[in-house]
């Protein structure tokens, strides 16, 4: 699983549409009106952002995250894979077919 933090929901969504088309990701959910906060050029900045939660597969984490950079307009996107540890047998089998 992959979180991104996307500057708007339409930049979100664009880059959703596009993971899930590729089969770069099987799932994802946009989630709107995220607060972020965090340190820039020195400063404490805060942003309202949009949040990705994309499903997808370890395999193809690399190609997954240069085509998440090459959409996304930050000089430095948040781009954070975390391990599936476990889940519903059927919806990881699902992922796995509806990626390549």
């Amino acid at each position: 699983m992959t979180l991104v933090a996307c500057r708007s929901v339409v930049q979100a969504r664009r880059i959703a549409v596009a993971l899930v088309k590729e089969r770069l990701a099987a799932c994802i959910n946009v989630v709107p009106g995220v607060t972020s906060v965090y340190r820039w050029n020195g400063k404490v900045e805060e942003a309202r952002e949009s949040l990705l939660v994309i499903k997808s597969r370890g395999a193809l984490s690399k190609r997954l995250v240069a085509r998440i950079r090459a959409l996304h307009s930050y000089s430095v996107p948040e781009i954070v894979t975390l391990p599936i540890v476990s889940g519903s047998p059927d919806y990881l089998r699902w992922l796995r077919e509806s990626t390549r």
